[in-house]
């Protein structure tokens, strides 16, 4: 057997994830020794409650609530607590103490990236981020290594599970809303405070480190335009799906034009959006992830998996596990953060895309032509047009609108005059269309 350098790994973080990164480092310690050279010793595991039932059996003398002594010497510190304190002061300790840094936390990195990756860099550490976004599936290194010497134009995909997985049942199975949101909870695929997925902060958390990667430019989550998926209903899901296409939460991170000083800018947004049935985004199910990433010399890639689940997060972990022993064996300093180029985040109403405006407008001779008025007032140009009435002594037409590309500033203010106009009983929904 070959001599190996003992590094002391520090665990912070015994949930779903973290258990199962104790379990592969012990039962694969062998492996990972080989593939990075050095001998990895699990050094502790901090936990809140060193009692409390998890779902892998820890050695019970590796548990301690004890931060700052295990943190002290160890060489690879593994962040997977999860929220802003204590594990931002953490991260910088270990740092600070000469550690290279493996965190799956984008909460974190999203508000606080620019002030951890600065500390790396006055001390030459190295902190790698893979399991941050879409847990297994492998996009961050690519983007930051593979990628770098291309000019990446626009990433947009399905970066949260859980959301996926309620849209899903709805388009599939004409669930409503509440009961998709009861089974993606009994599931596991939602909190107790599912916030953070239907509101939609975690894809945009997700989305402003996809951006800083492929963009060199410090995004954080305030940058990120959000909207969350908890105003799609049943009936708009039955409109896309009578116009061939299916609802997604989408990630959407891309270069656009320049503006009046010449500059280009980058667009970071979070919404749900309309996707063609024939488009590859939507064939994907339940709670896995695709991330479509477009590069001018690469041209498209797509990158597709699970997009959660705690022995596939542990995956991308110990790849980076690895990575670090490597480094930290081969000394020198490590990636620096690729955040040089200074582009301004645009707001959102300088986006163009295409919308479906579906509207509730009174069934009588006219209307269409009054709305098709409002629309050309405001220079949006109509693609489609579906009338439809629920019952045949219904006073009450339902229009769903489809518009060639328009600029949000546009589709805003065109809303505004729909709403007000008299023909219009009310403004439905307005979704992007996406994908094309």
């Amino acid at each position: 057997m070959t001599e190996h350098r003992t590094l002391r790994v520090a665990l912070l973080g015994a949930g779903s994830v973290g258990s199962q990164v104790a379990r592969l480092l012990r039962e694969h310690g062998d492996d990972l020794s080989e593939r990075s050279g050095a001998r990895l010793e699990l050094a502790g595991i901090l936990v809140r409650d060193i009692d409390a039932p998890r779902d892998v059996e820890l050695p019970r003398e590796l548990l301690t609530t004890d931060a700052e002594q295990l943190i002290l010497g160890a060489d690879i510190v593994i962040e997977l607590m999860g929220g802003i304190e204590p594990a931002r002061s953490y991260v910088l300790q270990a740092i600070r103490g000469g550690a290279d840094v493996v965190t799956g936390n984008k909460a974190l990195l999203a508000t606080h990236g620019a002030e951890i990756f600065e500390a790396a860099d006055q001390v030459g550490a190295s902190v790698s981020y893979e399991a941050a976004v879409a847990a297994a599936i492998p996009i961050i290194r690519p983007l930051r290594d593979s990628l770098a010497g291309d000019r990446i134009e626009r990433i947009f995909g399905i970066v949260n599970g859980s959301t996926n997985f309620i849209l899903d049942k709805m388009d599939r199975e004409g669930l409503d809303a509440a009961e998709a949101q009861r089974i993606a909870t009994e599931l596991g695929y939602l909190e107790a405070d599912p916030t953070l997925d239907l509101e939609g902060y975690d894809a945009a958390q997700k989305a402003a480190i996809l951006a800083s990667l492929a963009f060199h430019t410090r995004v954080s989550l305030d940058d990120v335009h959000r909207e969350g998926i908890e105003s799609v209903t049943a009936d708009m899901i039955e409109d896309a799906r009578r116009a061939g296409s299916v609802i997604k939460l989408l990630a959407i991170c891309e270069r656009i034009a320049a503006d009046d000083d010449g500059d280009d800018a980058v667009s970071v947004r979070v919404y749900p959006a309309l996707i063609s049935r024939e488009h590859p985004l939507a064939a994907v199910h339940g709670g896995n992830n695709a991330v479509f990433v477009e590069a001018e010399a690469a041209g498209p890639l797509m990158f597709y998996g699970a997009g959660a689940g705690g022995a596939q997060t542990a995956s991308a972990v110990l790849g980076d596990v690895v990575s670090a022993a490597r480094r930290h064996l081969a000394g020198g300093v490590g990636v620096g953060e690729s955040a040089r180029q200074n582009r301004s985040v645009a707001p959102i109403a300088r986006i163009t895309t295409r919308y479906q405006i579906t509207l509730e407008v009174a069934d009588q001779p006219g209307v269409l032509a009054a709305v098709a008025g409002v629309l050309g007032e405001q220079g949006v140009s109509i693609a489609t047009a579906l009338q439809t009435v629920e019952r045949e002594d219904s006073a009450v037409a339902r229009i769903v609108i489809g518009t060639h590309r328009a600029s949000e500033k546009a589709l805003s203010a065109t809303v505004a005059r729909l709403a007000a106009n008299p023909a219009v009983g009310r403004v439905v929904s307005v979704l992007r269309m996406e994908g094309e």
